[in-house]
């Protein structure tokens, strides 16, 4: 999984008593088997956007794809900084995860295709990708795609509530 793993650091404030940190290797695994997560990325007019997206884990970093035309690419060719969350909608139990970055569009089609067979080892034939001029070909259409850079994570754990924080150098 991630190459340059972060240190998890607890934070007390925000969990129950004798909780421990989450580790880093458990967060990467939710992160990377989530089936749906959340793009927050920024309007040009300061609101916030957040839609649902699948995402692929490789190379230690959530990849995601948008058409380029569509609001959260117009957001993030103004502004790469977003955030990616997922977890569980319940309040006890399972694990909640965001992850701060900054997204950096990818063009090299070896790279793509390393990316498009993760997303298809992930979603099946549904989410097959073509590559080709440094594109995702779906169907009748062309998606960009993003490698989300991160530079802070978090877990809240809610079995026991526990709060951690990574970060990315």
């Amino acid at each position: 999984m991630a190459t340059n793993e972060p240190v998890p650091e607890l934070d007390p404030r925000y969990g129950e008593e004798g909780a421990d940190a989450v580790p880093w290797a458990e967060a990467e695994r939710v992160l990377a088997t989530a089936e749906l997560s959340w793009l927050s990325t920024v309007r040009p007019d300061g609101q916030p956007h957040v839609t649902p997206l699948i995402t692929a884990w490789v190379d230690g970093a959530p990849w995601i794809t948008t058409g380029a035309e569509e609001r959260k690419a117009r957001n993030l060719a103004a502004n790469p900084r977003c955030t990616l969350t997922t977890g569980r909608n319940d309040l006890h139990g399972g694990l909640d995860l965001v992850v701060e970055g900054t997204a950096e569009r990818v063009s090299d089609d070896d790279r793509l295709r390393r990316v498009a067979a993760a997303f298809e080892d992930k979603y099946g034939d549904e989410w097959h990708f073509d590559v080709g001029d440094g594109v995702f070909h779906h169907g009748a259409g062309e998606a960009l795609v993003f490698r989300v850079a991160p530079t802070t994570a978090y877990a809240f754990g809610k079995g026991p509530y526990s709060h951690t924080r990574y970060s990315f150098g």
